[in-house]
């Protein structure tokens, strides 16, 4: 149809895969700086990849973008977070000693379950 109205069609065909190929190149300039650059790569980062596409929605740019961004911002500011379930039961008066049941879940701290805070996302 397209060539029907006068565009060369395997023109348009080799600007397009040109253009993605620049776009994959230029990722890959940005992501070499960033991460490790090993055969194993897509096991550290597919994973991550793939709770940003479950969560911005299958298809949609703008809400992989959102959703690299929101995952971004939770786990960098929970890193710095240094509180647990333990000291939030403390403030509100329930002691909870070492020796309890559940204890060394409860004694993680924020900053300690952060690497796995983007994969609770989808569940929400």
């Amino acid at each position: 149809m397209v060539e029907a109205l006068g565009h060369n069609v395997p023109r348009v065909f080799m600007l397009v895969f040109g253009g993605g190929a620049a776009l994959a190149g230029l990722a890959g300039v940005i992501g070499g700086n960033t991460y490790v650059t090993e055969p194993a790569m897509a096991a550290s980062v597919g994973s991550i990849i793939f709770v940003v596409v479950v969560v911005g929605g299958m298809g949609s740019l703008a809400g992989a973008f959102l959703a690299s961004l929101l995952i971004g911002i939770v786990q960098t500011f929970a890193v710095a977070l240094d509180h647990s379930p333990v000291t939030l039961l403390r403030s509100m008066g329930i002691n909870i000693e070492q020796g309890e049941f559940g204890y060394p879940l409860l004694s993680l701290t924020i900053s300690q379950v952060a690497p796995i805070l983007p994969y609770l996302f989808p569940w929400c």
